[in-house]
């Protein structure tokens, strides 16, 4: 049974949710789930903006069909060639033999890598700039290449001065129904998954997600309308903003997050310890992550929205305690910079971590290390109060 939702009189929602994938690109943990968005144009032309995934290809058939009623499929414009977006482009050709597929010399190119039919009788290749009239509908293509697929566009509609923003601007989880920000608490309910995603799906290519802005920042956007999440018709302030800040490497907010490995529970006792002091000099927003049993894309979401980041972590086969490095090469992968950070080690015979945490984080760029630090010997003893008030205090006066 189809499941569609008008976003204005003439373009409607005809995607679909996912609530059964447990991994999304088989790497991030999605438990609500991710919505796959497809918008159908209805005018003289009809333009369909991007497919789907194959897991829920058969309720995009449906919304189709029902969307066109008999009409015929003129043009697919595909912005993302990702095989959450692009999984149907085989089939659409076969149901409908006359439509146009339209995309860069990029895109084309991915289309001919990922399937073996035909693709050249259906091209319409367009350029930076270039438009499309549908009628009354025009779409205007903008480029925005690593962002965060080296083909990606997008397409602004003129007349109604909607983006279609393909990865950008998205979300993890099942939109239900809800397709509208203001249907929804974002904030309460959408910030943390909308974070999440940017951080670890686009959160590398900050230098082009900035282009991106300043692209946007000359159009009149009523409405922003991604592949994932949900579609913006209000407030749009408010999400460029946190695109803006996340995309500068800037932290979003004045907070401290402790992120420990502890063998036997000696570092985390010293986590706590220093989330404790903190707590009691007045700092409002401090967190406390076990790296051993939080996947590494929520702590990626945190030490992209605080501005103290503290790691502690024992020496483990003479190196840096697995789990941890995990954290910090991600860190380093994803360009995340300009933070505040404080050191806490551990070791028994031999503490290393402290140099091999310190080597990676210079390794990143405008990581402001403390200068006070803390080793611990097997664990924390009653002289070593001190430090910890130490690094408590030099964390609160950077804030």
């Amino acid at each position: 049974m189809y499941c569609t939702r008008p976003v204005t009189k003439d373009i409607v929602w005809i995607g679909g949710n996912d609530r059964r994938l447990a991994l999304f690109e088989n790497l991030f943990p999605i438990p609500r789930g991710v919505s796959y968005n497809s918008y159908l144009i209805l005018d003289e032309k009809t333009a369909l903006m991007d497919t789907v995934d194959a897991s829920i290809g058969r309720q995009f058939f449906e919304n189709i069909e029902q969307t066109l009623q008999g009409r015929p499929l003129d043009y697919l414009i595909v912005n993302h060639m990702e095989p959450d977006h692009c999984a149907n482009i085989e089939e659409l050709t076969r149901r409908y033999p006359d439509m146009k597929i339209v995309g860069n010399r990029r895109t084309i190119e991915l289309i001919k890598q990922f399937y073996d039919f035909e693709v050249q009788p259906h091209v319409h290749c367009v350029e930076e700039g270039d438009t499309l009239c549908l009628g009354t509908h025009t779409l205007q293509f903008i480029f925005a290449p690593m962002v965060h697929w080296p083909e990606v566009m997008m397409a602004y509609e003129t007349s109604e001065h909607i983006l279609f923003s393909a990865d950008a601007f998205g979300s993890f989880g099942a939109v239900g129904g809800t397709i509208f920000q203001d249907e929804l608490h974002f904030d309460r309910d959408w910030l943390d998954d909308a974070r999440r995603y940017y951080s670890n799906i686009v959160g590398k290519y900050g230098p082009q997600v900035q282009a991106v802005l300043k692209k946007a920042s000359a159009l009149d956007i009523k409405a922003i309308c991604p592949l994932h999440g949900p579609v913006w018709r209000g407030d749009l302030g408010y999400f460029l903003n946190k695109y803006d800040l996340w995309s500068r490497y800037e932290p979003e907010d004045r907070g401290v997050a402790i992120f420990y490995g502890s063998m036997y529970g000696d570092t985390a006792n010293a986590a706590d310890l220093l989330a404790a002091q903190l707590a009691e000099a007045g700092v409002k927003d401090v967190r406390v992550y076990d790296v051993s049993c939080t996947h590494v894309s929520y702590l990626i979401a945190e030490a992209f929205r605080c501005s103290h980041l503290v790691f502690a972590a024992p020496t483990y086969n003479n190196g840096l305690y697995p789990a941890m490095e995990t954290l910090l090469l991600d860190m380093k992968a994803l360009n995340l910079q300009n933070r505040t950070v404080g050191l806490i080690e551990n070791g028994s015979w031999a503490p290393q971590s402290g140099r091999l945490m310190r080597e990676m984080l210079g390794q990143m760029k405008d990581m402001h290390i403390l200068e006070t630090s803390v080793t611990i010997k097997s664990s924390l003893k009653k002289d070593q109060f001190s430090d910890m008030q130490g690094l408590c205090r030099q964390i609160v006066d950077t804030l």
